[in-house]
């Protein structure tokens, strides 16, 4: 699923935020009887899920980028000496 098919305002929310409504939503499926709401939470309930994967596939690419600078940095200063 693509970024711009997701909602604006969850794109904005914090992790914390994104679990909390995820939460909420099962909470809510959890005692929900008919079967069309069900069917548009659950929906809800999977694009917050992807939403929540993609920031953390953002944020480990973050992570592996500054990894590999800092590795980088070590070997050259190690060279220089």
């Amino acid at each position: 699923m693509k970024d711009k098919n997701f909602p604006n305002d969850n794109n904005t929310q914090s992790l914390e935020e994104l679990t909390n409504d995820i939460n909420s939503i099962l909470e809510s499926l959890e005692k929900e009887k008919d079967l069309q709401n069900s069917i548009n939470k659950y929906q809800e309930l999977l694009k917050l899920n992807n939403i929540i994967e993609r920031k953390f596939q953002i944020n480990s690419k973050k992570i592996n980028e500054k990894t590999k600078q800092k590795i980088q940095k070590i070997i050259s200063n190690k060279n220089e000496k």
